[in-house]
């Protein structure tokens, strides 16, 4: 592939936002049947350099190459024009419109001046049978779709534009692993079909598995390009973070706090055909694991404990006490002292265009004020030490909290929380879609918010996340807590077989996977 001709090339390209330097001189060569994978921290400049191809942003300086001849793209309709498209991170799509209007609505088939119904349907049918969805309808509305068929109508509506150039940005970060596998098999034909495709992800076995040629970004610059494969895993992070990359899970505690009295309890708690007698406890200082395939109830879980759910059945219980919680309001009050991080932040934990100072306030405005008035000293120490606590990287507190980089975003959605100082945490898969750098530091303030006595409930897809954090690992099936991992028995093996409910039955509390 080294002696192939670039289909598009970047060259001296530099972006910068006030102060804040996104791009300095970066440079990309991107060729025809081939998967190029774009490493990097998040803020390292990678969103910045696709957002400049795709024609979202200007850049300062540089100049960019298409079929050998300088192009400029003025809006994402050019570049679209020109046969790139992009599939951002977080999604575009119109929750209130159906699955077809979305995939063709920048240009909808028209027939006597109105919209082609019966085209349209045909065109997203193909579009979705070529993403490998071909079980979604076309007719039916993203609203009420589930975030990963959500990601397979965004990769859908991408490939109905023909292009020739595909950029996919963390685009398989809230897709099942069925959806998945999918995505890799219609990935591997576009490239023998001739197409280039820039690939960005933290996901080092995606990496291995799909790309031809790498490209390594660090502080708005390329630090490295090779041939995939010959690099460690190491040898990639160590030039992802520029420092020699240490061990990724802080230690667990040396016994388990499994006697710990519990702080939060479910007693065969029941909701539709979600959850299904779930009885559960997560005692102070403790991190529980909520494992299994996704869409097995772990999310509506973590809803139901917030005050999210209606109809529920069995009891909630904090200290020992029934409760009632009937609203997030409620769960979060210092009486219960209950936080959750959810599964968006873009859309669930975030108001983007509001500022970094107005987001990290907001769920503490209630302890910050006195007869409606804001102590704005006390805010400036909380934001202050909030700040220093997660390493939020910010040109400053007064900018739109949308601005920053998306691993620096999942920061703020922890750290508005952290300010109530909760006493119980719900962490629905906090990490997707973020750098190995950022995922380090929050393993690390989760087990130093259990050692302070915090009860953290911690649902992740990512088998590696829940052997390394977690004291007990809780796998459900169909609804149901199907086993319980404690300690040495939370294996990749044992959680895979738990996860596929290999076994049949309910097993014992405890009981480990050799049993």
């Amino acid at each position: 592939m080294d002696g192939a001709v670039p289909l598009f090339r970047m060259e001296g390209i530099s972006k910068r936002y006030g102060g804040v330097r996104a791009l300095e001189k970066a440079e990309l060569s991107v060729t025809s049947g081939s998967i190029h994978a774009i490493l990097g921290e998040n803020g390292a400049g990678k969103s910045t350099l696709i957002k400049v191809m795709a024609g979202v942003v200007a850049p300062d300086e540089g100049r960019m190459m298409l079929d050998g001849s300088e192009v400029t793209f003025a809006s994402p309709a050019a570049a679209n024009q020109a046969g790139i498209v992009c599939i951002f991170q977080e999604l575009s799509l119109v929750p209130e419109l159906s699955v077809a209007d979305n995939i063709v609505i920048s240009d909808p088939p028209k027939r006597f001046g109105m919209i082609d119904r019966k085209a349209q349907r045909r065109i997203a049918e193909e579009a979705l049978a070529r993403a490998g969805a071909a079980d979604i309808h076309p007719l039916a509305l993203v609203k009420d779709l589930p975030l990963s068929r959500r990601q397979m109508v965004e990769i859908a509506k991408a490939l109905a534009r023909k292009p020739r150039i595909l950029i996919l940005d963390e685009a398989t970060s809230a897709l099942t692993a069925a959806d998945v596998a999918k995505i890799f098999g219609v990935l591997k034909r576009l490239r023998s079909e001739g197409l280039a495709l820039l690939y960005i992800s933290h996901r080092m076995n995606e990496i291995a598995e799909l790309a031809d040629q790498c490209t390594v970004f660090r502080n708005g610059r390329n630090v490295a390009s090779y041939v995939a494969g010959t690099k460690s895993d190491n040898e990639v992070v160590e030039l992802m973070i520029g420092r020699e990359y240490s061990h990724i899970f802080p230690p667990k505690p040396v016994r388990a706090p499994a006697t710990a009295a519990p702080v939060l309890e479910a007693r065969k708690l029941s909701w539709t055909d979600r959850l299904d007698n779930i009885s559960l406890t997560v005692g102070a200082g403790e991190v529980v694991g909520l494992g299994g395939l996704d869409g097995q109830g772990q999310r509506e879980l973590l809803l139901a404990f917030f005050g999210v759910l209606r109809g529920l059945s069995g009891q909630i219980l904090i200290d020992g006490k029934p409760v009632t919680i009937a609203s997030p309001a409620a769960a979060r009050d210092d009486r219960i002292g209950m936080a959750l991080i959810p599964e968006d932040r873009k859309t669930e934990g975030l108001m983007l265009p509001m500022t970094v100072r107005e987001n990290l306030s907001f769920a503490a405005l209630d302890r910050l004020s006195k007869a409606g008035i804001i102590d704005r000293a006390a805010e400036q120490r909380l934001i202050d030490d909030m700040v220093g606590l997660l390493a939020i990287k910010t040109a400053g507190l007064d900018i739109p909290v949308g601005a920053l980089s998306g691993g620096n975003q999942q920061k703020v959605v922890i750290a508005k929380w952290l300010m109530r100082q909760p006493r119980i945490i719900l962490l629905n898969d906090p990490t997707r879609g973020i750098d190995v750098g950022t995922k380090q530091e929050l393993y690390q303030l989760m087990r130093k918010l259990a050692d302070q006595g915090a009860a953290i409930l911690f649902y992740s897809t990512d088998y590696d996340e829940l052997i390394g954090c977690c004291d007990r690992v809780l796998v459900l099936y169909d609804g149901a807590v199907k086993r319980e991992l404690v300690g040495a028995e939370i294996t990749e093996r044992a959680l895979i077989a738990s996860a596929l409910n290999i076994h049949g039955e309910e097993m014992p509390v405890g009981q480990g996977a050799e049993a």
